[in-house]
């Protein structure tokens, strides 16, 4: 099957790295990456100029966040992604779940409703407000709640892969863009509330956290178990890859499953660092208030403590 926009596909050497990170930019990625970083560093430059701090960690997170989608996006990858199962998987699982963990913890949000402006007149509504509005508007209640985020991000991978949508997406690069972008905002949505660095309408505690994780990572397992398996090539887009490419399909397809099944442990292990920092952090805020109201109050409560106790030992007798 021919790719339209895609002529360099058919004859493409076989992979290797070298190859595989040859410059070939999307358009679209391309223009949407350098807006988003060009936006950032805006709203960085107004608070620094304002005389705010900003933390130089989300400001590299974000970055490389973005990086990763040029790299996935905007290099040959790309090309091979098209006719090889092992490369779009690879492609797929980056700008699914490593991509939006990066950019979260970019703060990405915090620092727009920090860097906008604020209406000018009481009554109207500026950026930062309307932004305000978006993210308490029950659509976003709805499509950050864990009941609908977990069965999308299942659904991304068994309803898309193994119905027609795949191969028809494929067929175009028009299609092939726009399941990227399916892909991206699915994991942004599904990280968004777990991640709990920018707010939104969802604050679940750590535990409740961790769970919402959890619950959607096995099935990336199986996912991949299941490509591993098989013993036919299951998607049509690459069950006969250019004779150029020098690979067999099956092969590649148990590759990719591999990928899909090895990369379900990353985010676990990256979101799981963040909420356990973000806990402690938390934790030891708590103490120092406590500590301070301690101060505040000369122990009272400790006082009333020893009270009780007191007054306990006093009945006992």
């Amino acid at each position: 099957m021919e790719h339209s926009g895609h002529g360099m596909t058919m004859d493409l050497p076989p992979f290797t790295l070298g190859r595989g990170l040859g410059w070939s930019a999307d358009p679209f990625f391309l223009v949407a990456c350098l807006v988003g970083l060009g936006l950032y560093g805006w709203g960085v430059v107004r608070l620094v100029r304002r005389g705010d701090k900003w933390s130089a960690g989300r400001t590299v997170s974000f970055v490389v966040g973005v990086l990763t989608v040029l790299l996935m996006m905007c290099t040959r990858l790309n090309d091979y992604g098209m006719v090889m199962f092992s490369v779009h998987m690879v492609q797929h699982m980056v700008i699914s779940m490593l991509t939006p963990i990066l950019i979260l913890l970019g703060a990405p949000i915090t620092l727009a409703l920090r860097a906008l402006p604020v209406a000018a007149r009481r009554g109207t509504k500026g950026p930062r407000e309307l932004l305000l509005m978006f993210l308490h508007s029950r659509y976003m209640r709805i499509i950050t709640h864990p009941a609908f985020t977990i069965p999308l991000f299942i659904a991304s991978l068994y309803a898309l892969y193994f119905s027609p949508i795949f191969d028809f997406l494929m067929g175009s690069r028009t299609g092939h863009t726009v399941m990227m972008c399916h892909f991206l905002a699915v994991g942004l949505v599904f990280f968004w509330p777990i991640m709990g660095v920018d707010p939104g309408p969802h604050r679940p505690g750590y535990l409740m956290r961790m769970l919402e994780l959890f619950a959607g990572m096995p099935f990336h397992a199986f996912f991949g178990i299941a490509l591993m398996m098989a013993s036919t090539p299951m998607v049509d887009t690459y069950k006969n890859p250019p004779a150029s490419l020098a690979i067999d399909a099956l092969t590649d397809q148990n590759a990719a499953g591999g990928i899909a099944w090895a990369f379900s442990e990353i985010p676990s292990v990256l979101v799981l660092l963040a909420l356990l920092f973000q806990w402690y952090g938390s934790e030891q805020r708590q103490a120092r208030r406590t500590d301070r109201a301690a101060d505040r109050d000369g122990d009272k409560e400790l006082e009333a403590y020893n009270a009780y106790l007191a007054s306990l030992n006093a009945r006992s007798n």
